[in-house]
């Protein structure tokens, strides 16, 4: 009896074997696919291929891309096939396989190496009269608009006509006014677009203050330029400097935010101030210091908010949710329920809660994230500034803004407007919208009292709003 041969869903006698060879129709696994250059994304990259020379047979075919390292794979029937769940910042490479129904066949060789990345968009709007929007051109924009073809964007700051950022190579870039050495650029000139600082690649966190800005480094360097304002360049003289200069030897700096005075908090949790707040202190009962100088002795502080104009308040939430603030209060924007005295010098807790993320103010509102993902503000509400859907009413303490549980991140602009983002990534608005600023495509009398959303975007990060004019990131 001869040798029966069971392949596919029939029992092929010698013969039949001898006939298939013949014709092509032997079954066979195919050959490797030729790789293709392949491309990143946001976690996720692109792997281009030509099918095999030898299909095999049958010689309907389907494809396997694998990750290297992960082994993380995804299939398709055609070229490209794009591998999702990879981790950005880790360089991959890929290789493909063809299969039938015969079986796998060999791996192509390996693709070039591609590194997934966030696109990070920048964007700008509100008045422009003097190009510091960073367009080149002295057209206002009401609706967000994409600033320079550069995808990389990951740290925005604004203040009084000018901008700093910071993109994820490391570099540093500002623009609009360079007055008293403001922008850092080895001058005083404006610049209309985004400009480079020098030329290295390890800056991490920048800050904008009114005349200066404070930026950190990947190696935890504090560095500040910019007019000296009684100290608040913390490089204990009265000199200017129109390009950065390290503030002390240490590399111990963990957060930051720049203003009339600075805050900071270092990686042993202590917290530390340099400048001059008008009538308010530095958190350590004095007035005005031109070198950090440490508040207090508790090493358990977690982050800083506030502060960026004279007479605002400033704040520090500590590693237990335990919110501390002093400074301005005239308007209530201390949120301690009162209204005098003026001026608080040392830190106070802000009631018994321990639920506090982030707390950031302008010259006299104060906004709050807690960690149930509430949004609150106190303080001044001049044009719907504070949110509530009133305007005129200022408040002494904290009122939550709605009931929604979704909010992220606050981001209050230099000028009487705020912004904030939600966990779904939507951005949203409010206050005075005069000049365009709060990008919801309107000018003129504009006054929007509680948070109303920018446009359908669902990716954005961070925001940095000037005194009329604002700037975004959007990640995708």
């Amino acid at each position: 009896m001869p040798k029966q041969w069971k392949q596919f869903s029939g029992a092929w006698t010698p013969t039949q074997q001898l006939q298939a060879r013949g014709a092509n129709t032997w079954p066979a696994v195919p050959g490797a696919p030729t790789i293709g250059t392949a491309t990143a994304g946001n976690t996720e990259a692109t792997v281009p291929f030509t099918a095999p020379a030898d299909t095999g047979y049958p010689t309907t075919l389907s494809y396997t891309v694998t990750s290297s390292p992960g082994s993380i794979t995804a299939t398709g029937t055609s070229s490209p096939i794009t591998v999702t769940g990879l981790t950005n910042d880790t360089a991959y490479t890929f290789t493909v396989t063809a299969t039938n129904d015969t079986g796998t066949g060999p791996a192509s060789a390996a693709s070039n190496s591609v590194t997934p990345v966030v696109t990070a968009r920048l964007y700008a709007w509100g008045l422009n009269q003097d190009k510091d929007l960073g367009f080149e051109d002295s057209v206002a924009r009401s609706s967000p608009t994409q600033l320079t073809s550069a995808t990389n964007w990951s740290v925005i700051d604004s203040a009084f006509e000018h901008t700093a950022a910071v993109k994820r190579d490391g570099t540093l870039w500002t623009w609009g006014s360079g007055q008293g050495g403001r922008g850092g650029r080895n001058s005083t000139t404006f610049a209309s677009s985004p400009t480079q600082v020098g030329a290295l690649t390890n800056w991490s966190f920048v800050s904008a203050g009114e005349g200066a800005c404070a930026a950190l480094k990947t190696d935890g360097t504090l560095w500040t330029w910019g007019g000296y304002f009684n100290g608040v360049l913390g490089t204990n003289d009265d000199i200017s400097r129109s390009s950065p200069v390290q503030v002390g030897a240490g590399t111990d700096w963990a957060v930051l935010i720049a203003g009339n005075a600075c805050l900071a908090v270092k990686t042993d949790g202590t917290l530390w101030s340099w400048g001059r707040y008008t009538g308010t202190g530095l958190g350590d009962g004095s007035g005005a210091r031109s070198s950090p100088s440490q508040i207090g002795s508790d090493t358990d502080w977690a982050t800083v908010g506030g502060a960026k104009q004279n007479d605002s308040a400033a704040f520090a939430i500590k590693t237990s949710g335990a919110a501390y603030v002093w400074g301005g209060g005239r308007k209530g924007q201390r949120g301690d329920n009162s209204w005098q005295p003026e001026w608080k010098y040392t830190p106070a807790q802000l009631g018994a809660l321990t639920n506090w993320e982030n707390i950031e103010c302008n010259k006299e509102t104060s906004f709050a994230i807690k960690t149930d993902g509430t949004l609150w503000s106190w303080g001044f509400d001049d044009s719907g500034v504070l949110g509530q859907n009133t305007n005129g009413q200022s408040r002494s303490s904290p009122v939550q803004i709605g009931s929604l549980t979704t909010w992220d991140n606050v981001f209050p602009a230099y000028g009487n407007f705020a912004f904030a983002i939600k966990t779904d990534g939507t951005l949203w608005a409010w206050g005075n919208g005069d000049k365009g600023e709060l990008g919801n495509n309107q000018s003129g009398t504009v006054r929007v009292s509680s948070p109303t959303q920018i446009g359908a975007i669902t990716t954005w990060s961070y925001v940095g709003g000037g005194n009329e004019d604002a700037f975004a990131i959007e990640n995708s």
